[in-house]
């Protein structure tokens, strides 16, 4: 017996098998929609500290000369 899932774009059951070249969705065009979704960037995975990595300076010369740093200044220096 095989595994029934919803597909994640359409929602559509569709099984869960070697059968199925597209699991977990029901065929290819769901598949390239998500696909879609992810390069566009409606997709986000937030990390932990989501705050502090938007506050890091790469910029073409830090990312050039490896030297990444915070574009905050720590309150003792303003």
């Amino acid at each position: 017996m095989a595994l029934k899932v919803k597909c994640p774009t359409c929602g559509r059951e569709c099984e869960y098998s070697e059968k199925n070249p597209f699991r977990p969705f029901c065929c290819e065009r769901c598949k390239l929609i998500d696909l879609g979704a992810w390069a566009e960037g409606s997709y986000v995975i937030k990390s932990k500290n989501q705050e502090a990595d938007d506050d890091l300076d790469i910029s073409e010369e830090a990312l050039a000369t490896g030297k990444l740093h915070s574009k905050v200044k720590p309150e003792n220096e303003m």
